[in-house]
């Protein structure tokens, strides 16, 4: 895999007990990061929005597919599907009917409004529990709001993030919401996906907040339209986690 642009991200290996050599390079038109494992690495892949692919020893995870099966081409099929939750920019029918009939794993809320037919292979996660799939530790993570005015949008027990544990490494994708007691809860994170638009996630202020609470080694923000992610990354500066920030051109956010 040719390196065409290095990070220089070098702090907290010790924290995270593996050499810190996270890359990124090119792949066709995307951008893609790549972090080692033991024994391998995972391949992040942005799509758009949301929604991401992930290339695992074990198998290839598709996040929040939406768009229609023609933004996925060039990737790698999946071996396994996770939904976070029901809204339409992150749970799209049209778009799981394109893509391989392969493993789901949704929030129960979103399992609900699986066709039948497509229930036969789909599993529902509720907050707190965690599963073994595809080699790796699966953990769905509460999401929602918090803030009083914007609890229509996420409420409280229905919608998953998720954190992923491949390879002796915690990569955490939030989903929609903003600083729970869970997430700010977490620990012996590598990378972690946060949300950061009004009004239906976090401000750039509560991210970065979030960041000094639970000190991932890297975050990359999505799910970001009309945020200032600049002001994001300077916050985490400020802010003492040693956190990494990786932005904008990587990941295009929306």
């Amino acid at each position: 895999m040719p390196i065409t642009r290095r990070t220089g991200l070098t702090l907290a290996a010790a924290a995270i007990g593996t050499p810190f050599l996270p890359r990124l390079s090119g792949a066709q038109d995307r951008g893609r990061l790549t972090w080692p494992i033991e024994g391998g690495e995972v391949v992040f892949h942005p799509v758009e929005h949301a929604s991401l692919a992930i290339e695992t020893p074990g198998g290839v995870i598709y996040v929040d597919p939406v768009g229609g099966g023609g933004k996925y081409a060039g990737l790698p099929e999946p071996a396994l599907i996770l939904i976070t939750h029901e809204h339409g920019d992150h749970f799209d029918l049209p778009t799981l009917e394109a893509l391989p009939p392969v493993r789901l794993i949704s929030n129960p809320a979103v399992h609900d409004k699986l066709p039948e037919a497509m229930k036969t292979r789909a599993s529902a996660m509720a907050n707190g529990e965690a599963v073994e799939v595809l080699g790796m530790t699966l953990e769905a993570v509460p999401a929602h709001n918090t803030t009083e005015d914007r609890m229509q949008y996420h409420p409280v027990g229905r919608d998953n993030g998720y954190v992923l544990t491949i390879g002796g490494q915690r990569f955490y994708v939030a989903g929609d919401t903003e600083p729970t007691p869970e997430m700010l809860g977490l620990s012996d994170v590598a990378l972690a996906f946060l949300p950061m638009n009004l009004p239906y996630t976090m401000t750039v202020e509560q991210a970065a907040e979030a960041v000094a609470a639970f000190r991932p080694a890297a975050v990359v923000p999505y799910h970001h339209r009309g945020s200032d992610i600049q002001e994001f990354a300077r916050l985490v500066g400020e802010g003492g986690s040693g956190s990494e920030v990786i932005i904008a051109a990587w990941y295009p956010g929306g």
